[in-house]
């Protein structure tokens, strides 16, 4: 669990170790800018920013009932960032699994990917897809509805 909010710590310390200089070197406007920049990419990096994960196994059987896509990612991917955000709403409807939290997530995307931790990838019936477009999962998930 600490892993995933080690890249959003770094960028909160550093956004303030900037933002200190620069009000040292009084420019207290472009200290308050570069802050809200750090806390902006602290908050994209973070875990929060994607709904509840849930393990593997739990997440393929519930998708095998219900039909709706499993979503494998991992905090700090930008990729994975990218489909969050075009899903906006509807990314509730999918399955996330973390991987950094889940080894069985892992391992299915190791499986899926020839070895490669490949994220975002999206299982859908049962059949992977790697870093598929966000319009399609869009489709995937009214599909399911």
């Amino acid at each position: 669990m600490m892993r995933a909010w080690i890249l959003p710590v770094l960028l909160v310390l550093c956004g303030s170790a900037v933002a200190t200089a620069q009000v040292v070197n009084g420019n207290p406007g472009t200290a308050a800018a570069l802050l809200c920049a750090f806390l902006a990419l602290a908050g994209m990096n973070s875990p929060l920013i994607f709904p509840r994960s849930i393990g593997a196994e739990e997440a393929q059987r519930r998708s095998a009932v219900d039909g709706r896509p499993v979503v494998f990612w991992r905090p700090g991917c930008t990729y994975c960032m990218r489909l969050r955000l075009r899903l906006g709403r509807g990314a509730r409807q999918a399955y996330w699994v973390n991987i950094w939290r889940d080894p069985d997530g892992a391992a299915a995307v190791r499986a899926a990917n020839g070895g490669n931790e490949t994220v975002p990838t999206v299982v859908v019936a049962g059949r992977p897809h790697t870093n598929p477009d966000p319009g399609w999962v869009r489709e995937q998930l009214s599909r399911s509805a």
